[in-house]
């Protein structure tokens, strides 16, 4: 699927037309591409708090140059500043005081993080100017243009060194549609950061099940975790067993065809994870269906299949696999949510509610898993698939251009959020809800 609208407004007379007209110009994301190196350029790095002294350590871990002097027309592909140290709102100068002099020395698609400590383990003035900090970056967001991201990740103390897999995801293309977003690391304990043999590859020799993993978002979950050193377990509707088969074939995956929704379904994945895998390390409920109506003319069947597919299943399966203790130590569980499930969406209040719902999952089990095992959530907001293509021409470019980078995502974009979730170093982000929306202008 492709953006047409943005196509056009690389053409002469699109360019005449945005210029005169005011339109909407998106910038054309930059991508991750496997070989390529995380970051392409510098990364600028201030600030005098926690992380101040260890961050150009961190960054290199993942191959990410950085610099804390700005030189002479120096231009830089990131900047990262610690604000761990401001702990007055008088302080919340240091920001314009760092910022303000190097925006313009910004590349295309830059990346940009400011690091926090939680507002919640902290206390009075200092709470107060944490806290601030999701108003700037938020904002900045949707200022930055040129396909730039802006995020914030707040760091607990003693969880400094579990920062290196988020800072990698964050400022390098992985990212391209995550902008606005608020990560915790360490906010829900700590636990271990094993060392990452080979940083292509983190995921090498680790098992990972993906439901809905025919095509759409669950092809590309499937790809990109194969990218990254995962054997994959697709899981999909009989229907869908050709596809899906295919697919697991060109991964060296495997592959199990059963309704989620079944009676027996959980009982089946975890015996099958069990007996041919030994276990596993990541688990993404992705699988999920639609049946819109207005709730006026809302039949029984339309809400609970939906219900019954994107919640009630992905509970009963991660319960069934977490008792049976099929899910190995340190493994990943992720849920995918969506923004409609934050902001609402006029004829889903049937899908609303599952997406929200998968959110209260995460919060449910966030501090209940042991073991090193982690919980967290993606919430897509307009994602350019098969399906949304179907949408009406009018509805589908509102909800492509509603957003700080006025186009739609791509699945690739889901895919590598989940990614960073299931990596090895991403062992203290627990109990997150990241939205690849784009940084949408509404309910985001």
């Amino acid at each position: 699927m492709s953006d047409r609208y943005q196509g056009f407004t690389t053409t002469p007379i699109g360019k005449l037309l945005v210029k005169n007209l005011g339109l909407p110009s998106p910038t054309k994301l930059e991508r991750y591409t496997a070989g390529d190196p995380l970051v392409q350029g510098t990364v600028l790095v201030g600030g005098t708090g926690r992380l101040a002294e260890s961050l150009p350590g961190l960054l290199d871990t993942v191959g990410i140059a950085s610099t804390p002097v700005a030189g002479d027309g120096e231009r830089f592909k990131g900047l990262v500043f610690d604000a761990t140290g401001l702990t007055s709102a008088a302080q919340l100068s240091a920001l314009r005081d760092f910022f303000t002099p190097v925006m313009r020395s910004l590349e295309s698609c830059p990346r940009v993080v400011v690091i926090g400590t939680p507002p919640e383990l902290v206390s009075g003035a200092e709470r107060v100017a944490q806290r601030a900090l999701e108003g700037f970056t938020r904002s900045l967001g949707k200022e930055i243009g040129r396909g730039g991201t802006v995020q914030l990740v707040y760091v607990a103390e003693g969880s400094e060194a579990a920062a290196t897999s988020t800072l990698g995801f964050l400022l390098s293309p992985k990212s391209a549609y995550v902008s606005g977003q608020v990560v915790r690391i360490g906010a829900h304990g700590t636990a271990d950061v094993p060392e990452v043999a080979d940083q292509t590859r983190p995921l090498a020799g680790k098992i990972a099940l993906v439901t809905g993993a025919s095509r759409g978002i669950g092809e590309q979950i499937a790809r990109v975790l194969h990218r990254d050193g995962a054997t994959v377990v697709g899981v999909d509707v009989p229907q869908a067993a050709s596809d899906l088969q295919s697919l697991m074939k060109e991964l060296d995956g495997d592959w199990l065809t059963l309704d989620i929704t079944g009676k027996d379904a959980p009982q089946r994945i975890a015996h099958h994870l069990s007996e041919k895998h030994g276990g596993v390390d990541v688990v993404v409920h992705n699988a999920g269906i639609t049946r819109d109506k207005k709730l006026a003319n809302m039949g029984e069947d339309r809400w609970d299949s939906v219900i019954a597919v994107n919640l009630t299943a992905p509970e009963l399966i991660t319960r069934e696999l977490l008792d049976q203790k099929v899910v190995n130590a340190g493994g990943s569980i992720v849920g995918v949510a969506s923004i409609a499930g934050i902001a609402g969406n006029v004829g889903q209040t049937n899908y609303a509610a599952s997406k929200a719902g998968v959110i209260g999952f995460v919060d449910s089990l966030a501090d209940e898993l042991s073991d090193g095992i982690t919980v967290n959530a993606v919430a897509p907001g307009f994602i350019i698939t098969q399906m949304t293509a179907a949408v009406p021409f009018a509805t589908r470019e509102v909800g492509q251009r509603l957003n700080a980078m006025a186009q739609g995502g791509l699945p690739v974009d889901v895919a590598e959020t989940i990614a960073w979730y299931a990596h090895p170093g991403s062992s203290q982000v627990n109990g997150n809800v990241v939205r690849v929306c784009g940084q949408m202008m509404l309910g985001a």
